[in-house]
């Protein structure tokens, strides 16, 4: 009996409790199965920022977070403050380098780093970044004393990013793809 009552209460959380062989009603509490982990947390956070981005063609998030995982700071990738979103080119092709975004936007780890609040530290802190942080990028995690990089997508066909990987590994800070079962997350309103 009490081990009909152990596999009910696993298949489907009811009320019935063994207790030294006799039946004790309790409620008894399982937490949803189905939860997200932090890692899918915090990229999923990266993900909803980069939705911020006025950028046509790359749209790019990332989120800072300290040892007690908090975040401390967010940003996308976009036109510096101050700078009219609707003056600015957003071209990557332009045989004008003036009208080329390249000069002009902001990345999402800059913006996260510059975001995060002056009192909070980024020493030991994690960023979540949807894309592998290019080399001017890495050496603001560098300079910010981060100890880990966790990235969405890679672009391993750009010397950039392999300067950038370089750069990270000799300074000690960690990187890894974000691994996943999960490939989507609805939200809702309602």
């Amino acid at each position: 009996m009490e081990n009909l009552i152990e596999k009910e209460i696993l298949a489907n959380g009811h009320d019935v409790v063994a207790a030294e062989g006799s039946l004790v009603k309790e409620k008894l509490c399982l937490k949803r199965p189905d939860y997200i982990s932090w890692d899918e947390y915090f990229m999923y956070m990266a993900l909803l920022a980069a939705q911020r981005s006025k950028d046509p063609s790359t749209q790019v998030g990332a989120i800072i977070i300290n040892q007690e995982k908090i975040i401390v700071g967010c940003g996308y990738n976009g036109m510096p403050i101050g700078c009219d979103d609707n003056l600015m080119p957003w071209g990557k092709d332009s045989e004008n380098m003036l009208e080329n975004k390249y000069f002009y936007v902001c990345h999402a780890e800059m913006n996260a780093i510059l975001n995060t609040n002056s009192n909070v530290s980024t020493r030991s802190a994690t960023i979540y970044t949807t894309m592998f942080p290019c080399n001017e990028c890495a050496k603001l995690i560098i300079q910010s004393r981060m100890s880990e990089v966790v990235y969405l997508k890679d672009k391993p066909d750009k010397q950039q990013m392999q300067a950038s990987k370089n750069l990270l590994q000799i300074a000690g800070i960690k990187f890894r793809q974000f691994q996943s079962d999960r490939k989507t997350l609805t939200l809702s309103l309602e």
